[in-house]
């Protein structure tokens, strides 16, 4: 039997690259006879840049950017050359994720993506001509707004890089830099991809989905949606001979704000694929983007089963997540999709609608979850030994 696996990370407690290698260590000493073949993947997030530093090459250079609490943050550049010219490829997360806050101190309010726009600068210093950002694992939830800072917007200090919270009634005026920020940058390709296909705004919003996983209480996460809507409409009134109105909606000067503000990905990371579509970037979905990038397709035409996983399988993991992209191309090759991750909150109505024939938690119970935790190349490795013997023939 020919088995790919192919997950994401588990959290920041399993890198891609350590959870493929547990799941097919686990599968071949329960089947040996299978053929393994380990593939990790990422959706923008985590792991984004060494997934596709494994698959494409290209020399990766060291920055420090600032952090989403104003310290300083390491980060890489990957640098590709190719026919076009040089590619960046850059993670977000390496500047703005949630490790990167102690947990006594994680407050979306107050957290800024400065640093992300700070890596568009040294990626363009570094010569690329076309820059591709990983969106996923942020800490953030300004909008993007301190990134715009970052590129070099010219705002009063405090104010667009001091998080999200500081947005509230930001006024056109304040963003008047924004359409020159904008044309500055038109020379760049820039493409953000995105962790999950979620709209700037609403109840699956970055606000009102993502801010209370980031320590935001209910009341800052209804603070922080309003800001964010008050950031949007300042930045599209601020850019509105820019943006082109949609003449299906009848050409309303509104109609093009509410595109970007309703775009998928456009939540991500705590809208920073707003604010990177401000700048004039294309959002593409990261999952597929670092799928295409790999060849995942050409695998799974060589397979007879896939096992993919992430470190928790819920409602956020169908919305652009590595497992639902993995799921949709295995089915267009007609084979069956496994998911092994630390935690499963996916009901089998919801998981069957994806795509996804079987789903396996690696702790089912309060103790196996420590002991999950506690240990988790073993544990995981000790699930993937079960699911083999269930699986293979």
């Amino acid at each position: 039997m020919r088995v790919l696996v192919a997950p994401d990370t588990f959290g920041s407690v399993l890198t891609a690259r350590e959870v493929a290698a547990t799941i097919a260590d686990g599968w071949r000493a329960a089947a040996p006879h299978d053929d393994v073949d380990a593939c990790p993947l990422a959706d923008g997030g985590p792991g984004f840049v060494d997934t596709l530093h494994a698959a494409l090459g290209g020399q990766t250079v060291p920055v420090t950017v600032t952090g989403p609490l104003g310290e300083p943050a390491p980060a890489v550049l990957l640098l590709v050359d190719g026919p076009s010219g040089r590619t960046a490829y850059v993670e977000s997360a390496q500047a703005i994720g949630l490790p990167l806050v102690p947990p006594e101190r994680r407050d979306p309010t107050r957290t800024t993506t400065r640093g992300v726009g700070e890596l568009l600068v040294a990626a363009r210093e570094a010569g690329a001509r076309r820059v591709v950002v990983g969106l996923g694992g942020s800490s953030t939830n300004d909008g993007g707004a301190g990134m715009l800072v970052g590129a070099g917007l010219d705002a009063a200090p405090g104010r667009l890089d001091a998080g999200g919270g500081a947005l509230a009634g930001l006024r056109p005026e304040e963003l008047g830099g924004l359409r020159a920020l904008r044309a500055a940058w038109a020379d760049v390709d820039l493409v953000a991809a995105t962790d999950v296909d979620v709209p700037l705004l609403g109840l699956q919003g970055a606000s009102a989905g993502f801010a209370p996983q980031k320590g935001a209480t209910p009341e800052q996460a209804q603070a922080l949606e309003r800001a964010l809507a008050d950031l949007a409409h300042a930045a599209t009134t601020a850019l509105a001979d820019d943006l082109r109105p949609d003449l299906l909606a009848g050409a309303r000067p509104s109609s093009a704000a509410a595109r970007l503000t309703a775009a998928p990905g456009a939540g991500a990371a705590g809208g920073l694929g707003f604010g990177l579509a401000l700048l004039g970037a294309r959002v593409v979905p990261g999952a597929a983007f670092v799928a295409d990038h790999v060849g995942l397709d050409d695998r799974l035409a060589a397979s007879d089963l896939v096992v993919t996983g992430e470190g928790r399988f819920d409602w956020q993991s169908l919305h652009g997540k590595v497992a639902a992209q993995v799921a949709e191309r295995a089915l267009r090759h007609g084979i069956p999709t496994v998911v092994l991750a630390g935690d499963v909150q996916v009901g089998r109505r919801e998981l069957s609608a994806a795509g996804i024939t079987a789903a396996y938690a690696v702790g089912e119970t309060p103790e196996e979850v420590q002991a999950a935790l506690a240990d988790p190349v073993r544990t995981l490795r000790a699930r993937a030994e079960r699911v083999a013997r269930t699986w293979s023939r």
